[in-house]
């Protein structure tokens, strides 16, 4: 049994947009995940970080999810940018239950247990107060509730988090995101979202005391990174 993650799958099955126009590590990339991603079990809990599909909804993103269904063990979700299928849990469990598409959950509100930690998160958001509209404000707020009751949820179990923005990157911090992160004791934090020649932004390594990983697909060379067994 093993814990893995990995962000940014970017599938296309259901909306004419792969990744391969952009050249370089992107090219052939459904065939290096479907290696990558070889290395997982049925015992197994996998961790998506956001920006799962291209697909404009449900309806059309169903040949994406049938191929993450094929990837084995537990599969826990979290919403991404690019993420517009997206709309409600009860939607998507209800898509899943039409599809018998099994062992898929979503993390949104709540936490999942993984042994004696918690699996917690949420999208996160990118914020720059003096920059930003009312909306951006609104998304922002609302992020930050739901990653609180993420980790409200975990209770005393050591959290684990996993979010698609990175809270913090080269010239840039969401203060209010890191400062949650430590008022609860938050060690790890997984993130995706930076890509190509974003990659050397990534803030990787103990900040603040909290460890930070970038499991953005093109980084982790397509395979997902183990987080412990």
């Amino acid at each position: 049994m093993a814990l893995y993650t990995i962000g940014d799958l970017h599938l296309c099955l259901g909306a004419p947009k792969p990744m391969d126009v952009f050249g370089g590590a992107w090219v052939g990339y459904m065939d290096k995940l479907r290696e990558g991603l070889s290395v997982l079990t049925e015992e197994d809990t996998l961790v998506l970080c956001g920006d799962l599909s291209w697909a404009l909804g449900l309806e059309n993103a169903q040949a994406d999810f049938a191929w993450i269904h094929e990837i084995p063990g537990r599969k826990i979700i979290l919403k991404g940018n690019h993420d517009y299928w997206w709309s409600t849990a009860a939607k998507f469990y209800k898509f899943c239950q039409q599809n018998e598409f099994e062992n898929m959950f979503v993390l949104n509100n709540n936490c999942y247990e993984y042994g004696d930690f918690a699996i917690c998160g949420t999208r996160g958001w990118f914020f720059e107060e003096e920059k930003s509209g009312e909306h951006d404000t609104k998304v922002f707020r609302r992020e930050l509730c739901r990653l609180e009751a993420s980790l409200k949820a975990a209770g005393e179990r050591e959290k684990l988090v996993f979010l698609h923005y990175p809270p913090k990157y080269r010239g840039y911090e969401c203060r209010e995101i890191i400062e949650m992160l430590q008022a609860y004791g938050v060690r790890r934090c997984f993130y995706g979202h930076l890509h190509s020649d974003s990659h050397k932004l990534a803030i990787e390594g103990l900040w603040g005391g909290v460890e930070y990983k970038l499991v953005a697909a093109d980084y982790t060379g397509f395979k997902p990174v183990k987080v412990m067994d």
